[in-house]
């Protein structure tokens, strides 16, 4: 081995130019770049007869188990990828001549302790990417060497606790990958010397709550991805301090409501996943405050069964909305998605969908819209989206995009295939049925409208209808002296009846008197 070391020096120093000659069998060796690749094989050390000038070296899918004295060699490197290898740990200051070195993966391979020595040297890194090892603890001071480090993935681990101040030192730090490891609570402790982190990523842990004031010391993060986080609950205050904070990710996790009295501090949110979760419904105004929210995903809750009128009320700013694969979500109530002037694309794929109104949202101002795999009724409540899908030539809306599931001889056929008579529609042309329906309004207004007279004067013209057309069998004379009625009838009549200035009658036992006298009995001469 040290004969090999120090063929590999003397060859370095007498001939540079020409030590790219010993590049191994399974690599790929290009001295113009200055890359070094070595594809899957069986190299099981570090190859230390390279161009000690490589900037790049890529050693992946290997069976490398650990890093000797050979990485010496390469003080020039800029990129260096160990990934995918068997390496189980590092030695202290293994890195001490890599002074240059900006990438280093070492992930997914079965590392499992760092120390704050581990990093030595790496006094320009700007990625380190851990991810798929066996890591279960940081310690204090564990990167305060990495003073430019801009990305730290650690996700994938078996990290359970993160010490306070075990990340003192990454004050350039700007995305942090914790995700999938064994955290049970938020490392609120190890947060305050992260300025400048814009990305945050806790998903996959088991953290069941957030506590107020969670990410309190993270005033510059603009990402925060929380998916498959276990959380059933949410403090008032867990969100306390991301005012910056743009994109949220809540998705898969075990809420029974949406958090909106939560999410209502975070006012210039744009994104926002909730899909995954346990709440049946999204009521009115479940996103108030999120006045600048954009894209909402809401996909795969199972429990989802309705949207509420007035859902997205507050949120006028909204460009996206996903509510997908939700199996039991029925209905989506007429006016869910009005008063969304920006909305642009629409998929409401894979639901429980029968039917929908048409006032729910201007359709015709979508530029993507998924109705797919949905168990649709084709009948004439669809004939407006049967015209839209017919009237839209932009490919926007994916050919049979929209199946009818019933009724049974429309099964399985596209619906803009389908004639307005199949859908049972009697007048195909809106204009015209909103002419028969006022039509048919006005006719039922005018018709109730007489009956109401008819039935008011029915007393005056049964009167009329007995004695005032036609009736001979009395002279003039007895019609005359039979003319006869009580004066607080008469009263009654003229002061209180409808009828009372059109209709008189013509047939009584008594003749009219003035009102403070009684009626005399008028017998014929």
């Amino acid at each position: 081995m040290l004969v090999a070391v120090a063929i590999a020096i003397i060859s370095a120093i007498v001939e540079p130019t020409d030590a790219l000659a010993n590049c191994p069998t399974a690599c790929d060796c290009d001295d113009d770049t200055l890359v070094v690749t070595c594809g899957e094989g069986h190299l099981d050390v570090l190859p230390i007869a390279l161009n000690p000038s490589i900037k790049r070296l890529v050693i992946k899918n290997n069976k490398i188990k650990m890093i000797d004295s050979s990485l010496q060699f390469y003080a020039e490197l800029l990129f260096l990828d160990l990934s995918y290898n068997h390496l189980f740990n590092i030695p202290v200051k293994t890195f001490g001549y890599q002074k240059k070195l900006q990438e280093l993966h070492l992930n997914h391979n079965k590392i499992g302790s760092i120390n704050n020595r581990t990093f030595v040297g790496l006094e320009s890194l700007t990625v380190l990417n851990l991810r798929g090892n066996f890591i279960d603890e940081l310690d204090r001071n564990v990167f305060s060497a990495l003073v430019k480090l801009e990305e730290l993935n650690l996700g994938q681990n078996r990290i359970a606790r993160i010490a306070t101040g075990a990340f003192d030192g990454l004050t350039s730090l700007r995305v942090l990958y914790i995700d999938d490891n064994t955290l049970t609570s938020v490392p609120s402790n190890a947060f305050p010397p992260l300025k400048a982190i814009a990305e945050l990523f806790l998903g996959l842990n088991s953290f069941t709550t957030l506590p107020p004031g969670s990410f309190e010391a993270l005033t510059a993060l603009s990402k925060l991805d929380l998916r498959g986080a276990a959380l059933a609950n949410i403090s008032t205050d867990s969100f306390k301090g991301l005012e910056q904070l743009r994109s949220l990710d809540l998705s898969d996790n075990r809420l029974h409501r949406i958090p909106t009295r939560e999410l209502s501090t975070l006012g210039r949110l744009e994104e926002l996943s909730l899909g995954q979760n346990d709440f049946e419904v999204i009521p009115e105004g479940a996103f108030a405050g999120l006045m600048n929210l954009r894209r909402l995903d809401i996909t795969g809750s199972l429990k989802l069964r309705k949207v509420e009128s007035g859902a997205f009320a507050t949120n006028t700013n909204l460009e996206s909305l996903t509510l997908a694969s939700n199996k039991a979500l029925v209905e989506v109530q007429e006016g869910a998605l009005s008063g969304l002037p920006h909305l642009r694309h629409v998929i409401l794929r894979d639901n429980a969908l029968v039917t929908l109104a048409e006032g729910l949202f201007p359709w015709s101002e979508l530029h993507t819209l998924d109705l797919a795999e949905n168990p649709l009724v084709c009948d004439c409540r669809l004939l407006w989206l049967r015209q839209l899908l017919v009237g839209r030539s932009n490919g926007s809306q994916p050919p049979g995009g929209v199946i009818c599931a019933a009724p049974e001889r429309l099964r399985e056929e596209p619906l803009r295939a389908i004639s307005p008579e199949l859908l049972g529609c009697m007048h195909a042309d809106p204009r015209r049925q909103a002419i028969i329906g006022a039509l048919v309004v006005g006719a039922a207004a005018t018709i109730t409208a007489l009956a109401l007279i008819l039935y008011r004067c029915r007393r005056r013209i049964r009167e009329v209808l007995k004695g005032g057309w036609g009736n001979s069998a009395l002279g003039r004379k007895e019609r005359e002296y039979q003319k006869t009625f009580s004066a607080e009838e008469d009263y009654m009549s003229r002061h209180s009846h409808p009828c009372s200035l059109a209709v008189h009658p013509t047939l009584s036992g008594y003749s009219h008197h003035h009102p403070g006298l009684r009626p005399i009995p008028v017998t014929e001469l």
